[in-house]
């Protein structure tokens, strides 16, 4: 559901003048999916849209997704949580590229991360958060 929806938004704001959130919001709901503007706000940081001031949304040139978020679905293996810790399990010696990935999509709630060399622990606000992230980013 996820790359689905990430597809729709590179197609639309490739086909269509989007300047907002809200707008690329309405527009993926009369699409048929379901998405509210936290959805949309992810989906733009992880697929790397720009947005200069002012100006409409841009597909990045020639690139699905940006490069921190393809080492990061390329190198993560698992994702599982306990309590308010996440626990990513990645490719031998792709914990810290992994890390530096996930640090960079700037997840609010997000405390922090260590990584050693096939894992990288994840600190969350609450369990409540810890479980809904560990969802999306499997």
């Amino acid at each position: 559901m996820k790359q689905s929806r990430q597809h729709a938004i590179l197609d639309l704001v490739r086909t269509k003048n989007i300047f907002t959130q809200e707008e690329l919001t309405a527009e993926l709901i009369a699409a048929g999916f379901a998405a509210t503007q936290a959805t949309v706000s992810r989906d733009i940081r992880e697929i790397g849209l720009i947005k200069p001031a002012g100006k409409k949304y841009v597909a990045p040139d020639g690139t699905e997704v940006n490069p921190l978020t393809r080492v990061f679905r390329e190198g993560l293996i698992d994702v599982d949580f306990a309590g308010n810790m996440l626990v990513l399990k990645t490719l031998g010696g792709m914990a810290m590229a992994v890390a530096v990935a996930l640090d960079a999509m700037k997840y609010e709630e997000i405390l922090g991360t260590v990584a050693g060399d096939d894992t990288v622990f994840c600190v969350v606000r609450t369990e409540a958060e810890a479980a809904e992230l560990s969802r999306r980013l499997a």
